[in-house]
This record gives C-alpha cells, structure tokens and sequence, in this order.
C-alpha cells in the first residue's frame, strides 16, 4: 500500500485563488471546472440593497464617555455628530463596502487566475499488498520520492455573461455610493428634526412656567380677595383649579422635554447618561422662494437616492444581459509550468497548456429561468425608478405646501398671543379693581396658554418644513441657508 507525505504552499499570484488541489486541477476555490478544464462563468447576482430602514436613522453607535460637566449643544455640533455616529449611516457605508467586494469578486471572473505550489512527495510500496510477488524481487519498495514547484494559469478570455455580471456590479457599487451619500442629507434631516423638537419642548416648559406664576399670583389674589370678603370662595377655588391644572401640565412638559432630548442623544451618538443643553434657538426666516418647477428640476438633478435608483435599473439591464449571454460559448485556457526531480538539483522544467470552448447544450430551461428572473428584476427596478422621479415631486410640492401654510401659521399665531396677554392683562386688572369676578380671568388664561402652544407648534412645523424641503432638494446639507441662518 502507498504512504505518502505531502506538503502544499499556497504562493503569489496575478489573482489569489489559494491551494491547488493535490489532484492538480486548477480552478479558484467554489468554482469548479467545466468540462474544457476552465472555470464557469460567475453566477449573476442579484441588486446590492442600498440603504438601511428608516428606523436605522433614529439610532446610532454612542461615543465618548459621559462627563459630570453638561455639554453646550448647538446645532451644527449635533448635526456633525450625527454624521459621524448615526446607525443609519454608518450601515450605509457597510452596504457600500459589501457592493465594493460584489464588484471585485465578479471582477476576478474576468482576470487570470494564477496560484502556485509547492509539493515534497515521499512513498513507499508494499507490492505484497498490492498483490505483486515477484521471485528474487523485493517487496517493499521505497522510500524514494520527488520535488514539485509549479505555477497554474487559469483565464476564461471570453465570458459574456460574466463581463455583463461585471457590470451590474458596477453599476450596484455606484449606486451604493450615491445612497451613501443620501444617507448624509437623512441624518441631518432627522437630527436637525431632533434638534427643532427639543427647542420646541423648551419653549413649551418656559411657556408653561410662565403660566403658573402668572395663575400663583391670580390664586393668592383670589385668596386675598376672598379672605377680606371681597370675593366669593368659588372664585378662589377657581382660581385654585386653574393653578393645579397649569402644574399638570407644566410636569407633562418636562417629561416630554426628557424623552425628547433622549431621543436626540439615540439619533446624535450621545451617551444616553450624558447633559446637555442647546445653545442655540428655534430661528424663524420667511422662505420667498416658491418657483415650484425651479425647484423640482433641482431635486432631480441633484437627489442622491434618485440617482442611486438609476443606477440600480441600469445594474438590472446588465443582469438580464447576462443571463442571456449564458448561452454563448466560453473560451478559456489553463497551463500549468514548474520543475519537477528526485530533487531541486536533479529537476526539469514541465508544462501542460490547454484551451477549450465550452458550450451549454441542455441547459435551456436553467437558462430561461434566469432570463425571466433578471427580466422581472429589471421591470421592478423601472417601475421603482418611475415611482420615485414621482416621489420627488411630490416631496418638493409637500415641502412648500407646508413652508406656506406653516408660515400663516406663524404669524397668526404670534398676533394671537399679543391679543391673548392684553386680553389677560385687562382681565386682571378688571379683577384687581373689583368690576368682575375671575372668570374672565381663568378664561384668558387658557387663551394664552393655547395661543402660547399654537405659536410653538407652528414655529416647529415651518423651521421643519424648510429642513424638509432642503432634503427634498438634495441639499440638506445647506440647511442653514433654508433655516435662514448665517453660515
């Protein structure tokens, strides 16, 4: 029986491939070869999804260690963050990262692949058990053995549907990097969304502790009042009510306010554990700039996951070329050179080339079912594209929509809350003097609290309309420009 002792090396090459088997055939590892010698075509692939879920945006990867110091916080500082920490963009690049290994692994079935080994081979025969016996002949024989160095070449020269596989690939890797790139204007679309939400909490909790004190005093009035017999106890109960209610509210707030804020440190990266405060404040620029087809011809020609949806229909036409071109013929050639002796000293060159066409002929029906599957993934990749140019659209007009009517709501509400503090001004002072009870006082008080929610509302809607309408531009990153603050 044979006892063989073999060492392999996998060496350099043009393009790595590993080990050769001991057998000698050449072929990268996964793909066998065909019957000519050379390996098969790369399998076509199908589309590189090109971005996470929404939901990945509201997350992120916290950095930095919590500090016992509150941090000054203002925009651009959590928008930066953001782009440094958000989920949703960092999984953006991982997509972008995997497309790049798509495309360089089908970039390898177009390239030689060369490999080479190294094999010290010893044996030894036992040819009684190998049913030899042979009179005065030994039988065992051995040991003796040989040296082997040789390089293997292997190179499909024509492969259609592998350079249409290509293709698609590439086409898949750009658009990866193009929603990589939306991935940016989402990330500071959703923080800056934060951000706004936060000021608006703020500016509630003030307005809200503005409430109380002002029914604190309208309460010890009525007491007063009542406590001299100047005023029934209904209007101190009253008053009384209205008081508590505000403090309901005021608590409700500043949960809202808490919640928020944590909601910010997810989206920004924040240590959940760490203070901060916002350094800047809810800015409120009129936007003049309503030429609707203007604007729509921007977002088209500059909308990155437009682009990337491009790119995708474009990978599909290449798909479904390539499945197509499964039925052409594959040229390929394979050779193999090393020395091979006793020993290195005692050793001579060999070579072994060859090259075959390889033609699939009972392979139809495999065929077709690809073709038809690449087919259909390039009709879904044209109807999306076609869905999305809408989108588009429909984004730029949504995003002015709302500018316009959140900017009338801005300004009715800011008159609104000067009507309500004078109404409840001269409640007040009515009450103060004796000519009417505190009715009219608790009813201005909640037209002011009303007027004051309003007013916060619509400055939050019309500052997040802008960020949306710079994000249906393509253009998010300019956000300042169409929040109306200084660069």
């Amino acid at each position: 029986m044979w006892k063989t002792a073999c060492l392999c090396i996998a060496g350099l090459g043009v393009a790595w491939t590993g080990a050769l088997a001991a057998s000698g055939q050449s072929g990268p590892p996964g793909n066998p070869p065909t019957a000519s010698g050379s390996p098969g075509p790369a399998p076509v692939t199908g589309p590189v999804s090109v971005g996470p879920s929404a939901g990945s945006f509201q997350g992120s990867v916290p950095r930095g260690q919590v500090s016992s110091q509150p941090l000054n916080l203002s925009l651009d500082d959590a928008i930066q963050r953001g782009l440094q920490a958000n989920l949703g963009l960092i999984l953006s690049g991982t997509q972008t990262a995997a497309a790049r290994g798509q495309q360089l692994s089908q970039l390898q079935s177009l390239l030689p692949s060369v490999s080479f080994t190294a094999r010290e081979s010893v044996q030894q025969v036992d040819l009684a058990a190998e049913g030899l016996r042979l009179p005065g002949f030994p039988s065992v024989i051995g040991p003796f053995g040989y040296t082997d160095l040789r390089a293997y070449l292997n190179w499909s020269v024509a492969d259609l549907s592998s350079l249409h596989g290509y293709l698609a690939a590439r086409h898949n890797f750009t658009a990866a990097k193009l929603s990589a790139q939306d991935a940016r204007d989402l990330v500071v679309l959703t923080a800056g969304n934060a951000y706004l939400l936060v000021l608006a909490d703020q500016a509630r909790v003030t307005s809200v502790e503005a409430q109380v004190a002002t029914a604190k005093v309208s309460l010890d009035q009525a007491e007063a009042n009542h406590q001299a017999g100047t005023a029934p106890l209904i209007d101190e109960l009253r008053a009384r009510v209205d008081y508590q209610s505000l403090q309901q509210q005021l608590i409700v707030s500043q949960d809202s306010l808490e919640k928020d804020k944590l909601a910010l440190a997810r989206t920004i990266g924040l240590p959940l554990g760490q203070a901060f405060n916002l350094t800047d404040t809810a800015p409120y620029a009129a936007f003049d700039d309503m030429d609707v087809n203007t604007l729509i011809q921007q977002a088209e020609s500059s909308r990155k996951d437009l682009a990337a949806m491009v790119e995708q229909a474009a990978a599909a036409q290449e798909q479904q070329k390539a499945a197509k071109a499964a039925r052409y013929p594959v040229l390929s050639v394979s050779t193999d050179y090393g020395d091979i002796g006793v020993t290195l000293a005692h050793s001579h060159g060999t070579v072994d080339a060859t090259g075959g066409v390889s033609v699939p002929i009972f392979r139809e029906y495999g065929i077709r079912g690809e073709e038809e599957q690449a087919k259909a993934q390039l009709d879904t990749a044209q109807a999306q594209l076609s869905d999305k140019r809408a989108q588009v659209e429909a984004d730029v007009r949504d995003a002015l929509l709302d500018i316009a009517a959140s900017q009338k709501q801005v300004q009715v509400a800011r008159s609104s809350v000067d009507l309500a503090n004078e109404e409840l001004k001269e409640a007040q002072e009515r009450y103060a003097n004796g000519v009417s009870d505190n009715l009219a006082v608790s009813q201005a008080q909640q037209s002011v609290a009303q007027a004051n929610d309003q007013y916060v509302v619509s400055l939050y809607r019309h500052n997040v309309a802008k960020l949306s309408l710079a994000r249906a531009l393509g253009a998010a990153q300019d956000y300042r420009k169409y929040l109306g603050q200084r660069p």
